[in-house]
C-alpha cells in the first residue's frame, strides 16, 4: 500500500512548502509496517501503484506533474511534461493513468511513457448554464429609499431595481448585461440613480437618468474599491471611500474626482453629508486603534477635526436643523467582572454623543420652562420647505470640548439617523460569538432594536425589534428595516404595531417577490470570476503580487470560464487561479448552488460492531459532556443505559439485522426514536433516544477526557494537559474550560495538533506566559498564586502539520518567548491573514490574503514553511492503527524531564514568627 496522510489538493495552492506538504508512505509487504518512500521539495500527492512503480502527484520542480520511482523510493523520474497548469486527480485501472490538467482529461500510458488528451464530446444541454429567475429575498445586498418615502431602489444579485412600497410596477434601476451594479441610489430629486458599476472592468460611478444613456462619470479614473457611496442632498456630487482608507470627492457632473482625505490605520466610514450639501462627516483611523469624527468642507477641501484622536468615534450624522452633530462612541470604561476568571472587560462601552456646531448651542438635555401647550402648535406649525435647507455653519474653536453624551444606557450601537426633533440608532445585544462565523452562509441575524430618542418627550423609546440594518429616507420620517432576509417600512411618526404577517400597507412589509431576478448564468460567472480576480489584485498583500504578472494569470485561466458547465467548476476554477499566489488564506466560500435534497442522518454515539451473524453490538459508548444532549451519547441519556455487548435489535420499529444502523437512521438527525435492545441474555426493551446532527463534538470531547486522563495517571497527577483545538472562540472557550483546573500542575502540557487558526492566540500566550511572584495567604484558605492563573512549572507545548494559521503564530510565538520546548511536527505555515467581507454576485466570499506577519527571528518566513519544532515526534501509520501516540508519549516524556531537571516546590508560606509581644 501506498498512502500520502497529509493529501491534499495542490493547484489550490500552487508551490506549497509548508509542514502539511505531501508526505509519500509505503507498506511494500502488506504487513502494516510502513515508512516513508521519498523525501522531495515538493507537494505530493494522489499515490497510485501500477506494476513495479509509484505514480504520485509533485511541484517540486515548479509545476505539479506526474512522476513515478520504485518501491524502493529509487529512480525518481518525471512522466508528464504539462507547464500550464498542475496534474490533477489523477486515477488508474491498473495499467493507465487518466487525470485532469487545465479543463481537459489525458491518460498516461506506463508503458509508453506517454500522454495524450482524450477528446471529450459532452452533449450534455448543461442545464446550470441556463438562464433562470432566482428568489430576490435571498440576494439583497443593498436598498435605499426615494427621497419622498415612497418607493425602495433593491440592490440584488448585480443589478438595482425600484418599486413603489406597495402599489404599482417594479423598474430597472440599473442594469448592464455582464455587469455587477452595488450601492445603487436615487439622486436627490428622484430624476435616477448614481451606482457603482464594473460594466468597464474596473469599478466606476455611474449615472442614470430617465430618458437618458447611462454616464459613467469616473471613466478613466482609477476609484479603488468602493466601500461607500453617499450622494449629496445638492445633487452634483458623491462621496466615495474605497479599499486604500481614502474618501473620494466625485463631480456628478464633471466627473472629475478629487482625494480629500485619508487614512494610514484603516478604512474609512459612515460617510454622511450636511443637509446643505456643504460639509461631509466620517469617521477616520486617526491611530491603529481609535478613530474621530472629521469634517470637510466639500468646496475648499479643508478637514476639521471635531473629536480628538482619544477613542473609537463612528457613524456621523447631522441634525436637519444645522445645530448638533450626531454619532455613536466607545467611551464608556465600566469594567465588567468576567464569570469565571479574575478578569475585567467592556462588553458594551457604546453610548450615542453629539457635539453642538455652535458654541453658544446649549445642550438639548438641559430642558428650558415650558408652557402645557406649545404656543406654535397653537397658532400652527409653518410647514418647512426641504428645497431649501438653512447654510450650516461650525464654530470650530473649543469643538472637541463640546461632545455631549445622550442620558441612556451604553451599548452595542451600530447606526444612527438625525432627524427633525428626534434622533434613531440601532443596538444589539452583547452575546456570546460561539456559532457565529463568517464562513456560515446562512439568513443575515436579526437582533438589533431600532429606538428613537425624542427631544419633546425627553425619553428614549424602543420602535422596532428584530433589527439586521436600517436605511432612512430623505424626509427623514421613514425607515426601512431589514430582519434577516425581509423588509418593513415604518415610520417614525406612529410607533408600529408587532406584526409579522404578510406583505401589506398595513404590515410594513414589502413583499421581495415582486422583485423579479433573471440571471444568465455565464455572464454572471465571467462577472464573478474578473470580480474575484480583481479583489486580489487590490488587496493582495503585497503591490507586486508576489512577483506573478497578474494579468498574465487572467488570461490563462479565463479561457477556462467557458468550459464550466456548473456552479461547482466555476468555484472550483477560482481557487486554482488564486493558487497561483503561492500563499495561504485564498479561499472561495458559499453561493448559490443547486441544492440536493437534505436528508440527514442521525447519529447513536456509539462505536458498533456486527457480527458474523449479522446482528449489530454495542462495542463502546462514547460519552462526553452528560449536560449537553448536543455532545454526549444518546444511549447515555438516563433511563436507556445501555451498555457495551447489548444488541441492537431494532431502529424506530425496523429490525436491524442484516442491516447498516445508518439506514434506518436516514433523515433523522435530531429526531426522537425508538431504539430497542437485547441484554447479554437476550431480555430486550425498547427506550426513546435523540439522535445527534453530528458527531464530531462528542468524539472531540472522548478525545480530549482519554488525553488528559492519561497524562494524569502516567505522570501520577503531576502534569496537567490542554487542548486547543482552534484560536477562535471554540478555542478560546475550551482552553478556559481546563484551565483553572490543569494550571495548579507541577507542569502543563498544550496540545496544539489540528488547531484550526484564529485571532486569539495573543490571549492565551499572555496567560501562559504569566510567573508566580508571591502567594495570597489567609487564615483558613489554601494559598493561591499573585497573579492569579500563573503556571506552576515547566510548559511543554505539542504541535503538528495541521496545526495552522493562528495556531502557526501560537506555535512559533511559544518559542519566541521561551515558554517550553515545542514538540511534534513542522506547522501548516499559512500567516498571511485575511478580512473575509466581501461578497460575490450570487452571496459566495472570496477571501484576499491581506496581513502579512513578520517575526523577529525569522520574518516572514513562516508563511509557506511552517515553524520547525524543537524535538521532531512522527505518529506514523502503524501508530494511528495501533492506538498509539508517541507525540504526546514525547511531550510527557520532556515535561517530565524538565520536572526532574527543576523540579517545581511551593515555597514555605509558614506565617511570620511574632518576635515582639503584642
Amino acid at each position: 500500500m501506498a498512502w500520502i496522510a497529509t493529501s491534499c489538493d495542490p493547484a489550490r495552492w500552487k508551490r506549497y512548502r509548508g509542514g502539511t506538504t505531501g508526505d509519500l508512505w509505503v507498506d511494500p509487504a502488506g504487513d502494516g509496517d510502513f515508512r516513508r518512500l521519498i523525501t522531495i521539495a515538493g507537494n505530493l500527492a494522489w499515490p497510485l501503484w501500477v506494476g513495479a512503480r509509484i505514480y504520485f502527484v509533485s511541484d517540486h520542480e515548479g509545476t505539479g506533474n506526474l512522476y513515478s520511482c520504485l518501491a524502493t523510493g529509487a529512480g525518481l523520474r518525471r512522466e508528464t511534461r504539462h507547464a500550464d497548469f498542475y496534474v490533477r486527480f489523477p486515477n488508474t485501472d491498473g495499467r493507465r493513468i487518466v487525470y485532469q490538467c487545465g479543463a481537459d482529461i489525458w491518460i498516461f500510458d506506463p508503458r509508453t511513457r506517454r500522454s495524450r488528451r482524450i477528446p471529450v464530446e459532452c452533449r450534455s444541454p448543461r442545464p446550470q448554464r441556463r438562464p433562470r429567475f432566482v428568489e430576490a429575498a435571498r440576494f439583497v445586498e443593498d436598498f435605499a429609499l426615494h427621497p419622498q418615502g415612497h418607493s425602495a431602489v433593491l440592490t440584488a444579485r448585480g443589478r438595482a431595481a425600484s418599486m413603489a412600497f406597495w402599489e404599482g410596477a417594479v423598474q430597472p434601476a440599473a442594469e448592464t448585461p455582464g455587469a455587477r451594479h452595488r450601492l445603487t441610489q436615487w439622486l436627490p430629486d428622484a430624476s435616477g440613480f448614481v451606482t457603482v458599476t464594473d460594466a468597464a472592468g474596473d469599478e466606476a460611478i455611474e449615472v442614470r437618468e430617465e430618458g437618458k444613456p447611462p454616464r459613467c462619470v469616473t471613466a478613466g479614473t482609477d476609484i479603488g474599491r468602493v466601500l461607500e457611496l453617499a450622494v449629496s442632498p445638492a445633487g452634483r456630487a458623491a462621496a466615495v471611500t474605497n479599499h486604500r482608507f481614502e474618501l473620494l470627492h466625485v463631480d456628478l457632473v464633471k466627473g472629475k474626482v478629487t482625494r480629500l482625505d485619508r487614512s494610514e490605520h484603516d478604512r474609512i466610514a459612515g460617510v454622511s453629508w450636511s443637509a446643505d450639501g456643504t460639509w461631509l462627516a466620517y469617521a477616520f483611523s486617526s491611530t491603529r486603534h481609535t478613530s474621530q469624527i472629521r469634517v470637510v468642507d466639500a468646496k475648499t477641501r479643508k478637514v476639521r477635526e471635531v473629536t480628538a484622536p482619544d477613542f473609537q468615534d463612528y457613524a456621523p450624522t447631522w441634525d436637519p436643523d444645522g445645530k448638533y452633530l450626531y454619532f455613536l462612541s466607545y467611551r464608556v470604561l465600566d469594567p465588567v467582572y468576567d464569570a469565571f476568571y479574575f478578569d475585567l472587560g467592556f462588553p458594551r462601552g457604546s453610548r450615542p454623543h453629539l457635539v453642538t456646531l455652535g458654541a453658544k448651542t446649549p445642550s438639548p438635555f438641559v430642558r428650558p420652562a415650558r408652557p402645557v401647550v406649545r404656543w406654535d402648535r397653537r397658532q400652527g406649525d409653518k410647514p418647512r420647505d426641504p428645497s431649501a435647507p438653512e447654510p450650516v455653519t461650525i464654530d470650530f474653536d473649543g469643538i472637541q470640548r463640546r461632545v455631549v453624551a445622550f442620558p441612556v444606557a451604553e451599548g452595542r450601537y451600530v447606526q444612527m439617523f438625525g432627524m427633525r426633533g428626534k434622533v434613531a440608532w440601532t443596538g444589539f445585544p452583547a452575546e456570546g460569538s460561539l456559532g457565529n462565523s463568517w464562513a456560515s452562509m446562512g439568513e443575515p441575524a436579526a437582533k438589533g432594536t431600532l429606538e428613537i430618542w425624542d427631544y419633546e418627550k425627553g425619553k428614549l423609546e424602543p420602535w422596532v425589534g428584530n433589527v439586521t440594518e436600517v436605511r432612512i429616507a430623505a424626509d427623514l420620517r421613514t425607515f426601512a428595516v431589514r430582519t434577516g432576509n425581509r423588509i418593513r417600512i415604518v415610520g417614525a411618526d406612529e410607533k408600529p404595531r408587532d406584526d409579522n404577517g404578510a406583505p401589506s400597507r398595513e404590515s410594513g412589509w414589502l413583499d421581495l417577490a415582486r422583485l423579479r431576478i433573471h440571471v444568465d448564468p455565464a455572464a454572471e460567472w465571467e462577472q464573478m470570476f474578473r470580480e474575484a480576480w480583481r479583489l486580489q489584485r487590490d488587496h493582495f498583500y503585497r503591490a507586486d503580487m508576489a512577483g506573478l504578472d497578474w494579468e498574465a494569470v487572467f488570461r490563462r485561466y479565463r479561457p477556462l470560464l467557458d468550459r464550466v458547465a456548473t456552479r461547482g467548476e466555476l468555484s472550483d476554477l477560482i481557487w486554482e487561479m488564486q493558487g497561483e499566489l503561492r500563499t495561504s488564506h485564498c479561499y472561495e466560500i458559499g453561493g448559490d448552488y443547486r441544492q440536493p435534497p437534505q436528508w440527514r442522518q442521525g447519529f447513536l454515539g456509539a462505536d458498533l460492531e456486527q457480527a458474523k451473524d449479522g446482528t449489530w453490538t454495542i462495542g463502546r459508548v462514547v460519552r462526553g459532556d452528560s449536560w449537553d444532549p448536543d455532545k454526549d451519547s444518546p444511549l447515555a441519556r438516563p433511563g436507556v443505559n445501555a451498555a457495551e455487548g447489548e444488541t441492537i435489535v431494532a431502529i424506530a420499529g425496523q429490525p436491524l439485522k442484516g442491516r447498516q444502523p445508518g439506514e434506518l437512521l436516514i433523515h433523522r438527525a435530531g429526531q426522537e426514536v425508538g431504539i430497542t435492545l437485547a441484554d447479554r441474555k437476550g431480555k430486550t426493551r425498547t427506550a426513546t433516544v435523540r439522535t445527534l446532527r453530528e458527531e464530531h463534538s462528542l468524539r472531540y470531547r472522548a478525545w480530549v477526557d482519554a488525553n488528559r486522563s492519561w497524562v494524569h495517571s502516567t505522570s501520577k497527577g503531576r502534569v496537567g494537559y490542554l487542548h486547543i483545538p482552534n484560536m477562535g472562540p471554540q478555542g478560546y472557550a475550551e482552553f478556559h474550560r481546563l484551565f483553572y483546573a490543569e494550571v495548579d500542575h507541577e507542569g502543563l502540557l498544550i496540545d496544539l495538533r489540528h488547531n484550526g487558526g484564529g485571532h486569539v492566540s495573543q490571549l492565551l500566550l499572555e496567560k501562559l506566559a504569566r510567573r508566580r511572584l508571591a502567594y495570597r495567604v489567609s487564615r483558613w484558605s489554601t494559598p493561591y498564586t499573585y497573579p492569579s492563573h500563573a503556571p506552576m512549572g515547566p510548559m511543554v507545548a505539542l504541535t503538528d502539520e495541521f496545526a495552522g494559521s493562528d495556531g502557526d503564530i501560537f506555535s512559533h510565538s511559544f518559542k519566541l518567548m521561551k515558554l517550553g520546548p515545542l514538540v511534534g511536527k513542522r506547522t501548516w505555515g499559512g500567516v498571511v491573514g485575511i478580512w473575509p467581507r466581501h461578497t460575490l454576485a450570487d452571496g459566495c466570499i472570496t477571501t484576499q490574503p491581506e496581513f502579512s506577519t513578520w517575526f523577529q527571528d525569522v520574518g516572514y518566513g513562516v508563511e509557506n514553511y511552517g515553524t520547525d519544532p524543537d524535538i521532531e515526534v512522527e505518529n506514523r501509520p502503524q501508530d494511528f492503527a495501533a492506538g498509539r501516540d508517541p507525540q504526546l508519549e514525547s511531550a510527557l516524556d520532556e515535561v517530565r524531564r524538565l520536572l526532574t531537571a527543576s523540579p517545581t516546590r511551593i515555597p514555605d508560606l509558614s506565617p511570620p514568627v511574632n518576635r515582639r509581644p503584642l
